[in-house]
C-alpha cells in the first residue's frame, strides 16, 4: 500500500469528516501509526493499538468508549486508504460489538451483585450485528434472555427483578452519552411483545412466544440471529429450539406477501426523493441496502426450511448460496452483491462525517460534495450518478420479486356462495352443483381446521375461482373434488399450500391431475400439503441422482441433530422424492423403468443412511464387537433394483465374525443377541412411523428358516443353511440377492457365499419339478386379480422370474464372478447363452412398465376409468388403451411360449 494512499486518506478525513478529524487530534499516537502504516504493515499495528486503547481505563464504561473511538479512527482511515476491505471493516465492528456486549454483561452483573460470577444471561445479536455486518454508526438490536435458575440475584429480588436491573445497567453502559461519546445505541424493540414485556425475557417464556404467537416479521429478524455474549452455548441452544419457527419445512410464499407489504410501507414512509439526489436514503430508498437484504431474506424464508445451505447470516453469503442452489440467477447474485458492497461503503462515508446514524445524502450541495470528496470522487454529481445506476439495477430486480405477489396488498373479493355458487358450478360442468355448493360453503364454516384463521380464508378466497376451474377441467372432476376435500379435511394447515398455488398457478392443473389419477399420491398430499413444494422447480421432472449422492443428501443434517431427527429427515426426503417420481408417472414424463430404478436407489440410500445411524446409536450404548459387523442383503424387487410405489423391502440381516464374542460397551451383549437387537432396531428405523409418517414395510421372511429363525445370523450359519437346508424356492429368491449395507470386504465375502450357494450341484429334474409344483400352488392360492395383474397373471412377471431363476440355477448362467440380480441383465445373459429367446427382454420391460405405473394409477383390481386408462397407456409408451392391451397380450404370449419350451406346460393367456 503506497504511503500516498494513506496520506490521502488522512487528508481527506481531516478535510471532510469532522468526527475523524477530532479523533486524530485526540489520538495523536494512533494517527502517527496510521501515517506510517504503508511502511509498516498496512494498518495492522494501528488496529492492534486501537483494540488496546481502553486497557488502562478505570471501568468497563470508559474502556469501551476509548476502544470505540480508536477503532472508528483506525478502521475509518484504513477503509479510506483501501487497506481494509468492506468485509474486514464490518467484521471488526461486529466483533467489537460482541466484546462490548460481553463486557457490559459482566460489568452489570457484578455491579448488581459484587461477588457474583456472570451466569444465566444471554445476548442474541440480530440484524447487521448478527450477520457480522455492522456499520460505523449502527444501532445494535439484541434480544436479552435469562435463565431464572442460574442468574445471580439478591435474596430480596426474584429472578425477573434481578434481570431487569442488570439489563438497565447494560443499556446504560453501552448507550449513555458522555465526554467519551457512546459505545452503541441499543434498540431492544425486537424482543417478544416489546410494548409490554420487560427488557430481558425468561428463556422459557421466549420459547413459548416463538412457538405459539410470534409474528411473520419476527421470522425474518431471526435469519441473522446468533448468540453473541453471555452464556453463548445456551443462546445457541435457544436458537436451535426455535429453528422450526424460523425455517419452515414447507415453502412459504407468504414471505413474499409480508415483504411486499413491508416494502410498500417503507417506500411510502420514506417519501421523496424516489431517485438518488439530495436527501435520498440509500438504506430505505428504492434500490437501496434494505431491498438487497430483503431480496436475499425473502428467498431464504421461502426455501431455507428445505435447504439448510441457504441459512446464511451474511447478505453476500446468502446471495451466493441462493445462486449456487439455482434459486436466483448467478448474474443477479453478482450484481446485487457488488451493489450491496458499494452502497455499504457509501453508507460508511456518510457516517464517518459526524458519527451520526444517517443513511441519507446531505441536502446541502457543499455537504454532498464533501462526502464525495471523502470517498475519493470528484464531486456530488459523480456520486449521485453512480448511485442512480446502482439503485435502478437493484430496484428493477426487486420490483420483479414483489410483483410476484401484487395481490398481497389487495383485499380479495367476497367469494360467491349459495345459489350463485351453484350456478357457477353448473356452468363449469359439475354434476349435482346444488349439493356441491353446500359442501364448498361448508369448508369455510369453521368445520375444517385448515380454514379457521382469517389469513387462511383470505388466501383460499384468492385461489378459489382458479381452483374450481381446474377441478372442473380435471380428467375425473368428481374424484378430484372428493380428494381435494379429503386433503383439506386432513391438513392441519393449508395457508402455505394456498399461497404456493397462488404464486405458481400452473401447479393447480398438475395438482388436480394428481388428485384425479393417483390415489396414493392424493393420500400423501392429504397428510403433507408441502409435497407440492418441490414441483415449483423444473428439476422436479428430473430423475434423482445416484445412490451415493442421495445418501449424502439424506444424511446432510444440521449440527446437533439427534437420531430421531434423522429418522424424520429421511422419511421427509424419501416422501418428497417418491412423490416427485409419482408425478413423473402421472405426467408420463419418465419411462416407468427409470422410475422403478430411481425408487430402488432411494430405498437403498435410505437403508444405507438409517442403518449406519442405527449402528452408531447402538454402539454408543453397547459398544462394538471386534471383527464383526452388520450386513444387509436385499432380495425381491429391492434386490433386483426395480421398486414400485407399493413395494416393500425384502431384507436379510447377517453378521460377520464368530458368534461367541461380546461387545465392549457399558452395556455389553453377546454377539448373537447384539446383532439380533441391532437388526430389530434397523427394521424399526426403516418401518416405524414417526411424526413424518411411515417409510417402508420391511419383510424379513426370506431369512434362513423363515419366521421361525433368528432375525440375524452369522455368515457361517447362512452359508451352512444355504448348502444343507435351504429349499429350492429359497435359492430361486437368492438369484436376486444384492448386498445393500456393509463394508467392501464384507460385501465381497457375502457375494462369494451367495454365488457358491447358487452354483452348488443340483438335480435338474428335481429343480424342474420343484419349480412347476411351486408355481402351480401359487396359481391356485394367489390367482391374478384382473387383466392388469401383470405380476400374477400367467405369462406375467412371476412366470418370467421363475423361468429366469430356474435357468440360472440349472445352468449357472450369469452367476460366476458376480451376481446378476437385475432381471433385465439376467435375461440378456441367458439370451446370449441361447437359453431364452431375445424377445423376452422387451416383454419384461413392458410388463414392468405396466406394473410400476398401475401400482400408482389403478386402485386394486378395479376396472380403470377412461382417464386412468389413458394415463396408464401414455405412461407405458402406448398410443392408447387398446394398443397397450394388445402389446401386453403379446408380451404374455412370449413368456408363455418360453415357458412351454422349457417346462412343456401350456399356459392359458
Amino acid at each position: 500500500m503506497a504511503s500516498l494512499e494513506w496520506n490521502s486518506a488522512l487528508e481527506r478525513a481531516r478535510a471532510h469528516a469532522p468526527f475523524l478529524a477530532n479523533a486524530m487530534d485526540r489520538l495523536p499516537d494512533l494517527t502517527a501509526l496510521l501515517a506510517a502504516s504503508a511502511e509498516m504493515d498496512g494498518g495492522e499495528a494501528a488496529l492492534t493499538w486501537a483494540k488496546a486503547a481502553g486497557a488502562d481505563a478505570p471501568d468497563a464504561s470508559v474502556a469501551l468508549r476509548r476502544e470505540r473511538l480508536a477503532l472508528a479512527l483506525a478502521l475509518g482511515i484504513g477503509d479510506l486508504a483501501g487497506a481494509f476491505p468492506l468485509a474486514r471493516v464490518m467484521a471488526e465492528l461486529s466483533e467489537f460489538a460482541d466484546r462490548a456486549m460481553q463486557a457490559a454483561i459482566d460489568h452489570s452483573i457484578r455491579r448488581y451483585l459484587s461477588d457474583a460470577e456472570p451466569a444465566g444471561f444471554i445476548a442474541l445479536a440480530l440484524g447487521k450485528h448478527g450477520a457480522g455486518e455492522l456499520n460505523y454508526s449502527s444501532d445494535i438490536d439484541p434480544i436479552l434472555l435469562y435463565d431464572p435458575a442460574l442468574l445471580p440475584r439478591r435474596s430480596s429480588d426474584d429472578p425477573g427483578e434481578a434481570a431487569q436491573r442488570i439489563s438497565r445497567t447494560l443499556v446504560e453502559v453501552l448507550s449513555a452519552a458522555s465526554d467519551g461519546g457512546y459505545v452503541f445505541r441499543v434498540d431492544l424493540r425486537l424482543r417478544p411483545q416489546s410494548e409490554v414485556s420487560p427488557l430481558a425475557i425468561p428463556i422459557e417464556a421466549a420459547l413459548a412466544h416463538y412457538e405459539s404467537s410470534a409474528l411473520a416479521w419476527e421470522r425474518a429478524a431471526f435469519i441473522r440471529a446468533r448468540a453473541c455474549a453471555g452464556d453463548v452455548a445456551a443462546g445457541e441452544g435457544f436458537l436451535a429450539a426455535i429453528r422450526p419457527f424460523v425455517w419452515r419445512k414447507s415453502l412459504d410464499f407468504g414471505a413474499i406477501r409480508e415483504i411486499a407489504r413491508l416494502t410498500a410501507q417503507i417506500r411510502a414512509d420514506n417519501g421523496p426523493p424516489l431517485q438518488p439526489g439530495p436527501m435520498f436514503n440509500i438504506k430505505r430508498g428504492r434500490g437501496g441496502i434494505r431491498e438487497i437484504e430483503f431480496f436475499a431474506q425473502t428467498h431464504q424464508l421461502i426455501h431455507g426450511g428445505r435447504n439448510p445451505a441457504l441459512r446464511q447470516r451474511g447478505t453476500r453469503a446468502s446471495l451466493d448460496a441462493l445462486a449456487a442452489a439455482g434459486i436466483i440467477a448467478a448474474e443477479d447474485a453478482q450484481l446485487l452483491g457488488q451493489s450491496y458492497d458499494r452502497l455499504r461503503e457509501i453508507e460508511h462515508r456518510l457516517q464517518m462525517v459526524d458519527d451520526r446514524q444517517t443513511h441519507s445524502l446531505p441536502k446541502d450541495t457543499a455537504a454532498l460534495d464533501a462526502v464525495a470528496l471523502l470517498d475519493g470522487r470528484g464531486d456530488g454529481k459523480e456520486l449521485v450518478a453512480e448511485l442512480t445506476q446502482i439503485t435502478e439495477a437493484v430496484g428493477s430486480r426487486y420490483d420483479l420479486l414483489i410483483a410476484a405477489d401484487r395481490s398481497a396488498v389487495a383485499v380479495p373479493a367476497m367469494p360467491v356462495s349459495g345459489e350463485a355458487l351453484a350456478g357457477e358450478l353448473a356452468r363449469l360442468g359439475f354434476a349435482d352443483p346444488e349439493h356441491l355448493a353446500q359442501r364448498i360453503d361448508g369448508w369455510t364454516s369453521g368445520s375444517l381446521r385448515a380454514l379457521r384463521s382469517d389469513a387462511a380464508l383470505a388466501a383460499f378466497a384468492t385461489i378459489r375461482p382458479q381452483l374450481l376451474g381446474a377441478l372442473a377441467a380435471a380428467p375425473a372432476p368428481d374424484r378430484a373434488m372428493a380428494r381435494w376435500e379429503l386433503m383439506l379435511t386432513h391438513l392441519p394447515s393449508a395457508i402455505n399450500l394456498f399461497r404456493l398455488l397462488e404464486a405458481r398457478p400452473g401447479l393447480l392443473e398438475l395438482l388436480v391431475r394428481v388428485l384425479s389419477l393417483a390415489a396414493p399420491l392424493a393420500d400423501e398430499l392429504a397428510r403433507r400439503g408441502d409435497l407440492l413444494d418441490p414441483l415449483i422447480d423444473a428439476s422436479a421432472l428430473e430423475l434423482p441422482g445416484d445412490m451415493a449422492s442421495l445418501a449424502r443428501d439424506m444424511a446432510d443434517g444440521e449440527a446437533g441433530d439427534h437420531y430421531e431427527r434423522l429418522l424424520d429427515r429421511v422419511r421427509r426426503k424419501v416422501g418428497e422424492l417418491r412423490f416427485m417420481l409419482g408425478v413423473q408417472l402421472v405426467e408420463a414424463a419418465r419411462d416407468p423403468l427409470e422410475v422403478a430404478a430411481a425408487l430402488a436407489r432411494i430405498a437403498e440410500a435410505a437403508i444405507e443412511v438409517l442403518a449406519a445411524a442405527t449402528v452408531a446409536d447402538f454402539e454408543r450404548a453397547h459398544g462394538r464387537i471386534a471383527g464383526s459387523e452388520l450386513v444387509i442383503l436385499g432380495l425381491g424387487r429391492i434386490g433386483g433394483g426395480a421398486l414400485t410405489h407399493a413395494s416393500d423391502l425384502d431384507l436379510v440381516f447377517l453378521f460377520t465374525g464368530e458368534p461367541g464374542g461380546e461387545s465392549d460397551g457399558a452395556r455389553p451383549l453377546g454377539t448373537t443377541l447384539y446383532f439380533n437387537r441391532l437388526a430389530q432396531r434397523c427394521c424399526a428405523a426403516l418401518s416405524v412411523p414417526t411424526a413424518e409418517g411411515a417409510l417402508y414395510e420391511v419383510d424379513t421372511r426370506l431369512r434362513p428358516s423363515g419366521e421361525q429363525g433368528p432375525l440375524a445370523v452369522s455368515y457361517e450359519s447362512f452359508a451352512l443353511y444355504q448348502s444343507r437346508d435351504a429349499w429350492t424356492w429359497e435359492h430361486l429368491a437368492l438369484c436376486r440377492a444384492r448386498v445393500l449395507f456393509g463394508s467392501p470386504g464384507a460385501r465381497k465375502d457375502l457375494v462369494r457365499i451367495v454365488s457358491e450357494a447358487l452354483l452348488s450341484p443340483r438335480d435338474p429334474a428335481k429343480l424342474h419339478s420343484d419349480v412347476l409344483e411351486m408355481r402351480g400352488r401359487m396359481a391356485e392360492h394367489k390367482p391374478a386379480k384382473g387383466p392388469l395383474d401383470v405380476k400374477l397373471a400367467r405369462g406375467g412377471l412371476v412366470d418370467l422370474e421363475f423361468l429366469t431363476h430356474f435357468l440360472q440355477l440349472r445352468d449357472g448362467a450369469g452367476i460366476p464372478g458376480a451376481l446378476t440380480p437385475f432381471l433385465g441383465d439376467a435375461l440378456q445373459v441367458l439370451a446370449g447363452a441361447g437359453l431364452l429367446p431375445a424377445g423376452l427382454g422387451a416383454a419384461n420391460n413392458l410388463l414392468t412398465r405396466v406394473l410400476v405405473a398401475s401400482r400408482l394409477l389403478v386402485s386394486g383390481a378395479e376396472e380403470p376409468s377412461p382417464p386412468a386408462r389413458l394415463a396408464l397407456a401414455k405412461a407405458c409408451g402406448s398410443g392408447d388403451w387398446d394398443s397397450m392391451l394388445a402389446d401386453l397380450t403379446e408380451a404374455r404370449r412370449a413368456v408363455a411360449a418360453a415357458w412351454h419350451d422349457i417346462f412343456g406346460e401350456t399356459l392359458e393367456i
